[in-house]
């Protein structure tokens, strides 16, 4: 995998992977920036609630649970002195479905978080990283 991060002006940035697809980054006002991007953090915290929201969506469907939403959500909390780096991180899981059983959601949010997704693996050498879920049931 390549990337790279590109100045636009100020502490603005647009970051392009290999693949073609651009993210912009930005810095706060307070240091510079206009607050027009995600800050790289941020941009962390995106991508673990991306890595193991695949892996829990995918699992699932392999488990043949009728998923008709999903959605993750992170909650970072920064360090008091030093706001770029994390000191909890808690993932929360909202499952749409019929009939999900809660042990296949368990099930699923323990392989991606302890063999699946990378993103989490670094990210716990930094922050403990906690889950809950819900299943909501349209049956």
């Amino acid at each position: 995998m390549k990337a790279s991060v590109v100045l636009k002006e100020g502490m603005s940035f647009t970051g392009t992977a290999d693949s073609g697809f651009t993210v912009a980054l930005g810095a706060p006002e307070a240091v510079g920036g206009a607050d027009d991007g995600f800050r790289p953090m941020e941009l962390i915290a995106v991508g673990l609630a991306g890595c193991t929201g695949m892996d829990v969506l995918s699992i699932l469907r392999k488990k043949r649970e009728t998923i008709t939403g999903f959605k993750v959500e992170v909650q970072a909390e920064r360090a008091d002195d030093h706001p770029r780096v994390f000191t909890k991180i808690h993932l929360h899981y909202t499952i749409e479905g019929t009939a999900v059983k809660p042990a296949s959601v368990e099930r699923a949010i323990d392989l991606s978080e302890n063999r699946y997704c990378p993103a989490q693996a670094m990210l716990l050498q930094a922050a403990p990283i906690t889950h809950t879920y819900e299943i909501v049931d349209h049956a």
